[in-house]
């Protein structure tokens, strides 16, 4: 019987290759207009900048409903007078005001086209207010099937909050809704049923008690923020804070959960701080002091909201109390809290221009997880994690979604993103190197939108070699790579099948108990070896399969 060595789960190796293919060979995604109007830079979006949101609700608990006004600060890149807004069905738009003046607009599904009527003069601002209201869709399995979450707590108060990744936040707001244009910064006004507290992004600015009973949270947000970053999330809040002294200073850290987990959360929210040293150690600053940082309890899970975290995770470790490494590392630290946070860095300062790129986000953000367990346990430990999560890859499909059409790829941009960068951490082979690309990657594409490309050019510049190929594996295929070898007359002889062409990525092996590195490509090559009976072992940080076609 033939005997693989690999680094990764190997029985998984043939069962995950041939589901892959199966599935690669059916017909390829259908998508609508709809995809393509909500996923493209269209003629309607490309010729304003958002500068700035002031987006005033009212939030009613009763019937469902939301219902205010969203005032639109832009700059005028082209001349044009057909202005995109998305807002998703049921909500509705019921008037549009520039300059004093009503507009007319009409609606394709999510879309909504409104016709300006004053000349949009180049390099000018402009600003226009729409009002709009309706019953937003209901989060289904919120945050992955999102919308707006209406809970009771035990107590029987409104427990309310929204997620919309991927779904989009014109789901419960209009808005420029794509990813490429981040507005520079916005007012958030929540009025609120006044035994409630509203808890949004950015910096609290006042409290207006109304005649009516009700109260309206004013939150400002000083820096750019994606769409599906802006929050609501009410409840009945008991609040504390500390400051973390960062990289920057002091960093505000506030906590809002709900009145009967106070006690619970002030001991499991010690993760916070612990997540602050290590990241600001991996990563570089945190990068929204400005707009500090908060921790708030929702109906599901979890979210990274930008400076509004929210979490869900029953103040256990773990991931609703499991490892999903099956190491042991994985309840170390709440799970909840340090991958939504990490978020903070790849995904709220560095955002995918299109969700098609969401790798960046997910795959080091899982990345990191493997980060913060070796900074508080040890390299090995961080190692032993991010290895154990390999159990979770399906190979499916590609990481990478379809472009232009708001498609996220395979799920693998988790687990096995997560060792595409571990991979590449292999190839760099110095720590302290490796440590500066991360921070680096977050002062050079801050508060940036980017593509992969980007990415991928930054890390090959940096490492020094050109990963185009190692990027095409991991990121643009389900095939896990393999070395093949055989040892014959005083050399090893090797080369790399199941993988894209081209593929030439170095790979460390140990033969007899001494390192070596090799080059491989898809040809056979050779080298001398001057062990009589030589055992090859592959390092198991790469993820790769391994083969001696002689056994």
């Amino acid at each position: 019987m033939k005997k693989y060595y690999a680094s990764i789960f190997l029985f998984l190796f043939f069962f995950q290759n041939s589901i892959a293919q199966g599935l690669l060979s059916k017909s390829e995604m259908h998508f609508t207009r709809q995809d393509s109007l909500r996923g493209s830079i269209t003629k309607e979006r490309a010729w304003w900048d958002v500068k700035y949101y002031h987006l005033d609700v009212k939030i009613n608990p009763l019937d469902s409903t939301i219902k205010g006004s969203n005032t639109i600060k832009y700059k005028v890149l082209e001349a044009y007078n057909r202005m995109q807004i998305d807002l998703q069905k049921p909500m509705e738009i019921y008037k549009v005001i520039q300059d004093g003046k009503s507009l007319k607009y009409t609606r394709e599904g999510n879309v909504f086209y409104i016709d300006l009527v004053t000349s949009q003069i180049v390099g000018s601002t402009r600003e226009l207010t729409i009002f709009y209201g309706g019953k937003p869709k209901v989060a289904v399995n919120p945050p992955w099937d999102g919308g707006i979450t209406w809970k009771k707590d035990k107590n029987g108060n409104s427990f309310i909050a929204s997620s919309c990744q991927g779904l989009g936040a014109s789901v419960w707001w209009p808005n420029k809704d794509h990813m490429y244009d981040e507005v520079e910064s916005m007012l958030i006004s929540v009025n609120v049923p006044g035994n409630l507290t509203d808890v949004s992004n950015g910096r609290l600015q006042s409290v207006k008690k109304l005649k009516d009973g009700t109260k309206t949270y004013n939150w400002y947000v000083s820096n750019p923020i994606n769409n599906y970053g802006v929050n609501i999330n009410i409840g009945d809040y008991v609040y504390f804070s500390e400051k973390y002294k960062g990289e920057k200073g002091d960093l505000d850290c506030s906590y809002y959960v709900l009145r009967d987990n106070l006690a619970k959360a002030k001991e499991q929210f010690k993760d916070v701080p612990r997540m602050l040293k290590a990241f600001e150690h991996w990563f570089g600053p945190y990068p929204f002091y400005e707009d500090s940082y908060k921790l708030v309890e929702a109906p599901y899970l979890g979210m990274e909201h930008q400076s509004s975290v929210t979490y869900g995770n029953g103040f256990k470790n773990g991931y609703r109390g499991r490892d999903l490494s099956g190491t042991g590392w994985g309840l170390k630290f709440d799970f909840i809290i340090i991958h939504e946070s990490g978020h903070e860095w790849f995904a709220n300062n560095i955002t995918y221009k299109d969700i098609a790129d969401m790798w960046i986000h997910e795959s080091f953000t899982n990345y990191s997880e493997s980060l913060f367990v070796e900074y508080y346990y040890g390299k090995e430990a961080g190692y032993e994690y991010v290895r154990g999560i390999r159990k979770n890859i399906q190979n499916d499909k590609p990481i990478i979604g379809q472009y232009d059409v708001n498609n996220e790829g395979s799920s693998d941009m988790y687990y096995k993103g997560a060792n595409m960068l571990h991979t590449i951490r292999q190839i760099v082979n110095d720590d302290e190197k490796w440590r500066n690309i991360l921070r680096g990657l977050n002062s050079t594409f801050y508060h940036q939108t980017v593509t992969t490309k980007q990415i991928e050019d930054y890390l090959s510049t940096e490492v020094g070699m050109d990963l185009s190929t190692v990027f095409n594996q991991y990121l643009r295929d389900t095939k896990i790579p393999t070395l093949e070898y055989f040892f014959k007359d005083n050399h090893l002889n090797f080369r790399w099948t199941n993988c894209v062409s081209g593929f030439n990525m170095p790979v460390k092996i140990v033969i007899d108990g001494k390192e070596k590195w090799l080059k491989p490509n898809i040809e056979w090559s050779s080298e001398t070896v001057k062990a009589e009976k030589p055992k090859l072992k592959i390092d198991s940080n790469f993820y790769i399969a391994g083969f001696d076609i002689t056994e």
